[in-house]
């Protein structure tokens, strides 16, 4: 996402977008694919009290308030708060950590390439799961540590270097920190250990590829077929080289 806005930097800083990410800017074929799989797996939910945690400017709060249902969103950053908020009513300044709503509120929660920029993702995770009502799911996307490349940039001699870095994830964890100390990566085992101890259960787990539109901007057909060929790997095990995992986890009733 950030390629495509790079020459217009000059008003932007590079060190929040590599501290916070880079939050979708415009709506394009990958961002519509993902509202369809959150829209298949959430159900019923899209029409309850859902909650974008991490809105970043609006992009899916705008787009999930066409479901029927009313659409919160929560978003760290202070500017990008604003600016969400010409997309969306309700829109909350605040941290994943500490949700200013009330147990068991919400009937779904998006979690969209987030977690991995937060100050505590256990916290975070704690905290989606209080809020839901028993019944209600969380749909989360984050990045998978098997993907070739790191697309958060690097820190090298104290510089940060925007750009996909190949390789740098398949380091071993303390070298991969070292170079990628401002985002994490998830195997699916350490997103496991993020929901040990909640009430909750595992509707779907897997990984997929991305939408890959910059490529298909430049390349035209080509680049569709690669597209096309890499989403045919999520149905084979090279899939563990995909580029998110997209969970959907539900809350259970506790006696």
């Amino acid at each position: 996402m950030l390629q495509d806005i790079i020459p217009g930097m000059d008003s932007r800083n590079l060190e929040k977008a590599a501290l916070r990410g880079e939050p979708s800017y415009v709506w394009r074929a990958g961002q519509q694919k993902r509202l369809d799989m959150i829209v298949q797996t959430a159900g019923e939910r899209t029409r309850g009290l859902i909650l974008e945690n991490g809105c970043g400017v609006g992009i899916y709060v705008e787009h999930l308030s066409g479901m029927g249902g009313s659409v919160i969103g929560l978003e760290f950053d202070i500017d990008r708060a604003r600016e969400a908020r010409t997309r969306g009513k309700s829109i909350l300044n605040a941290a994943g950590e500490f949700i200013p709503l009330s147990d068991s509120t919400l009937d779904m929660i998006l979690s969209h390439e987030v977690i991995e920029h937060v100050q505590d993702d256990r916290m975070a995770i704690r905290e989606m799961v209080r809020v839901l009502k028993p019944g209600g799911r969380i749909v989360l996307f984050c990045p998978n540590r098997g993907y070739p490349f790191e697309t958060h940039g690097i820190y090298w001699k104290g510089r940060y270097h925007f750009g996909n870095k190949p390789l740098v994830n398949y380091l071993p964890r303390a070298w991969r920190d070292k170079l990628a100390p401002h985002v994490r990566v998830y195997s699916s085992r350490d997103l496991r250990k993020l929901f040990d101890g909640l009430p909750v259960k595992f509707i779907e787990r897997r990984i997929i590829f991305g939408a890959y539109d910059n490529i298909i901007a430049r390349f035209g057909t080509a680049g569709k077929i690669l597209r096309r060929f890499l989403q045919l790997l999520e149905n084979t095990p090279l899939r563990a080289l995909g580029l998110s995992h997209f969970w959907v986890v539900e809350k259970m009733k506790t006696e």
